[in-house]
């Protein structure tokens, strides 16, 4: 950890033990902890308290936006809300957001992973109108960073290094995708008004007030208008790529359904509609592993490879551009 990453640490830590801490009693807290440290994001907690450190570059209109979604009334139930509507003042010129602590999704015990409730959740986000105008869901944006980050990681004498040759299948697949997946174009538009999370994975579940309240949706760096099927493409990449059993991809889908999901069709084929967020995904996941395989000096995993060999394949095939359900 640099010395600029152990001062954002050391003052998300100050900043959450203040608020965490009755003023004027004697302290027997645990020090703080830090749950995340990466590029895009810094979060530490102390107590009930969670301060999360945006990247430097944010757009801190777009993010105060957000946070006052995740505020809304129109969002209880669905957003973890934050403590503060605006994010005050960050360290080292990066913004920061203040959260009550949650219970995440426990990864030793995938067989009681909310897939059900996630799918609900969804479908209750796709259906609310926004309360005010939002940026552009940032799904294919990020998607985009993936691939760059791996571009950059593979740059200089790339075939020395692990993942080069798979990384060409990966550029394959971005390129098969149409541009809007790729965040140089905007989203036809009768796909693009809907309310959406941009990053929906299991991670981004947990139960408030901890350890056993509802579960809700956390992180809305990514959330805006855009296309729901954005937000179902991870899952169902996974699904493609056997990674996610069939039962619970069934159970997520039709969990999906039954809340009335705007992104698929109440019943039928839901692939017209997923196919390119599924591809997107499968291409982000692979590029964010190549560019870990890159840094870190190794060969991909056993789920990395699966979706390295899903770009492969994925790139031989025209994407379905069918008509979609969500009006």
């Amino acid at each position: 950890m640099t010395s600029t990453q152990t001062s954002v640490v050391q003052d998300l830590g100050t900043l959450a033990h203040r608020l965490s801490h009755p003023a004027r009693t004697r302290c027997v807290c645990e020090p703080p902890q830090v749950l995340a440290d990466r590029p895009d994001g810094t979060v530490v907690r102390s107590g009930a308290i969670v301060a999360k450190a945006h990247a430097a570059d944010t757009d801190r209109e777009a993010l105060a936006a957000r946070i006052a979604l995740a505020a809304a009334p129109q969002l209880t139930g669905i957003l973890l809300p934050p403590l503060t509507a605006r994010p005050p003042a960050g360290p080292a010129a990066r913004p920061v957001t203040l959260w009550p602590l949650g219970a995440p999704v426990d990864p030793t015990d995938p067989d009681a992973a909310p897939w059900t409730e996630a799918a609900e959740l969804l479908a209750r986000l796709h259906r609310t109108d926004p309360p005010f105008p939002l940026p552009p869901m940032r799904g294919p944006a990020k998607a985009a960073r993936a691939v760059a980050r791996m571009r950059a990681a593979l740059a200089g004498d790339a075939a020395a290094l692990p993942g080069a040759a798979a990384s060409l299948s990966v550029l394959a697949g971005w390129r098969a995708l149409p541009a809007w997946a790729r965040g140089e174009a905007p989203a036809p538009a009768h796909r693009s008004r809907f309310l959406c999370h941009g990053d929906l994975h299991l991670g981004q579940l947990v139960r408030h007030p901890a350890p056993d309240g509802p579960w809700l949706l956390i992180d809305v760096d990514d959330v805006g208008a855009g296309d729901p099927a954005w937000d179902l493409g991870r899952p169902a990449a996974w699904y493609a790529a056997g990674l996610l059993a069939p039962e619970d991809w069934a159970a997520f889908l039709d969990a999906y359904r039954s809340a009335g999901g705007p992104a698929v069709p109440a019943a039928g084929d839901p692939w017209p509609a997923l196919d390119v967020p599924a591809r997107a995904l499968t291409v982000q996941t692979a590029a964010v592993a190549l560019a870990k395989c890159a840094a870190e000096q190794r060969d991909p995993d056993e789920h990395e490879q699966l979706m390295i060999e899903s770009c492969a394949r994925i790139a031989t095939l025209r994407p379905e551009l069918a008509t979609d359900p969500a009006s």
